[in-house]
């Protein structure tokens, strides 16, 4: 589908009402100029695919400058016009932008050695300016919206490598919007069959249903609200073909058994409304008391907020609400970008706009204490790209760890002599074995003893954080080297 600049325009006008229009036109037609008479596989001119990145940033809320940098791409890579002609005309912000989009797209990701390379490069350049990865979002969603002009063995290549690179990066910026659209579009190329199953259970079999039912909830709900006077937007929530795929993989269910909660959300304007429609819920259908969730009160590490209920909804069935505000749902769907939009909004710089997450911080530790290319790769998709869980404490602390952690994992992630000196763990209030998986949302307390002598070598065949893991090598080593140097006496 054809786009036009006026309607990027209109979309950036609309989150900032003092952006500079005529910049945003003239990038517009530099890019034209640099790509005129140019053709994609599917046969369209250059510049639509300049446009359509541009106006997926703009539509995930990025500043201006980024808008303009998704305009310009792919201008010093495919035409003959240099980086050095985009900073005469456009600033070294925007160049700098386009220098890091230029340098990702020359990472290929074959071979393994070049695989492991590539991937270090991009986690710098992410590292140095997280904007440039956003772009490379957009370019990457509107190539995946493209696909079938490619040949069969490249779609395949490109599907493999946004669900294992772009997708899980994504969901660490929290960018859900974008990394929904790309793994649906992925599953589409890589598993054609069980995409068209899955798409016709759920969009014809299960789409009456679903309307029908989301319509009653809201009609009662929708009542209650009003009379309260409160203001709402009541939506119900899309589930994702490949999430309820690889649910169905993972735990070897059918459709029919993945598919039986029906979801909700509830925007309201401010947080004490959030609590407010929360009551009503409650007091118009029983909550399960287990799906109860208050991110508002205690964020998740990636920022997330929200609050997150189960009920028996009508006719007994499960109805999940998500209650938030405005700016909520907008971080939750647009993650970092609509973050740094809502700072920017209230006035603050650049710097604190653009601050790093706690993840980027971690890939650049990694980078400094890893051996070699290998060991950095092999220790950020361990430690940063595993599917994530997070776990409370007791003071309220709130820990980002991989999936299958355990209390050890936790412990170190506190402090390092936690972690030596534990011994066991409450984990929601029960006794539990260092050893014991951990789940999402739960509140575990590390019980630990002074005159323990350290951390115990068996803990390795368990624990899933290279912090863990390192921790207790290094404690172990120096105190079997201690040993041997006590008996160093006596044998002499």
């Amino acid at each position: 589908m054809a786009i036009s600049i006026n309607q990027i325009i209109n979309k950036v006008k609309e989150n900032n009402p003092r952006a500079d229009e005529t910049m945003i036109r003239l990038a517009f037609e530099f890019a034209e100029k640099a790509h005129h008479q140019q053709l994609r596989k599917s046969g369209e001119p250059y510049i639509q695919h300049s446009l359509h990145t541009a106006l997926i940033l703009a539509q995930i809320k990025a500043d201006e400058e980024t808008v303009m940098a998704g305009l310009l791409h792919d201008v010093p890579e495919d035409t003959e016009i240099e980086l050095k002609d985009i900073e005469k005309n456009f600033g070294k912000e925007i160049a700098g932008l386009v220098e890091g989009i230029t340098k990702l797209s020359k990472i290929k990701f074959r071979g393994v050695e070049r695989y492991i390379e590539s991937l270090r490069k991009m986690f710098l350049a992410m590292a140095r300016d997280l904007r440039v990865i956003l772009i490379k979002f957009a370019d990457r969603l509107h190539n995946l919206r493209t696909l079938d002009a490619l040949p069969e063995k490249k779609r395949e290549r490109i599907a493999h490598e946004t669900l294992e690179i772009y997708a899980p990066i994504a969901g660490l910026l929290g960018i859900w919007r974008l990394k929904w659209q790309m793994e649906d579009l992925c599953f589409k190329h890589l598993f054609p069959e069980e995409y068209r199953k899955l798409e016709y259970k759920y969009e014809v079999e299960k789409k009456v249903e679903r309307n029908r039912y989301i319509q009653k909830v809201k009609n009662i709900l929708g009542g209650k609200l009003s009379a309260a006077q409160i203001k709402f937007e009541i939506e119900g929530r899309f589930k994702h073909l490949y999430s309820i795929y690889q649910k169905m993989q993972k735990k070897d269910r059918k459709f029919d058994e993945i598919y039986d909660v029906f979801a909700l959300r509830v925007i309201v304007n401010n947080i004490p409304d959030c609590y407010r429609v929360l009551g009503i819920i409650h007091s118009l259908w029983k909550p399960k008391a287990s799906r109860f969730k208050d991110y508002i009160a205690v964020s998740k590490p990636n920022g997330y907020r929200s609050l997150h209920t189960t009920v028996f909804g009508p006719e007994g069935k499960a109805t999940e609400f998500q209650i938030r505000t405005k700016e909520m749902n907008d971080e939750a769907l647009y993650g970092i970008s609509a973050h740094w939009y809502y700072k920017q909004k209230s006035g603050s710089n650049y710097e604190d706009d653009h601050k790093q997450p706690k993840w980027v911080k971690e890939i650049l530790r990694i980078q400094r204490e890893a051996a070699n290319s290998q060991d950095f790769v092999k220790r950020v998709k361990f430690d940063v790209f595993a599917n994530r869980i997070f776990i409370f404490t007791p003071k309220g602390d709130v820990f980002d760890l991989p999936e299958g952690s355990t209390p050890v994992d936790l412990a170190y992630a506190v402090h390092t002599d936690v972690g030596h000196f534990a011994t066991s763990a409450l984990v929601n209030d029960k006794i539990a074995a260092l050893n014991q998986s951990l789940k999402n949302g739960d509140l575990v307390e590390i019980i630990t003893d002074k005159k323990r002598k350290g951390p115990n070598r068996d803990w390795l065949k368990f624990v899933k954080t290279q912090r863990a893991r390192e921790k207790i090598n290094h404690a172990t080593k120096a105190s079997s080297f201690e040993a041997i140097r006590n008996l160093l006496p006596r044998i002499g």
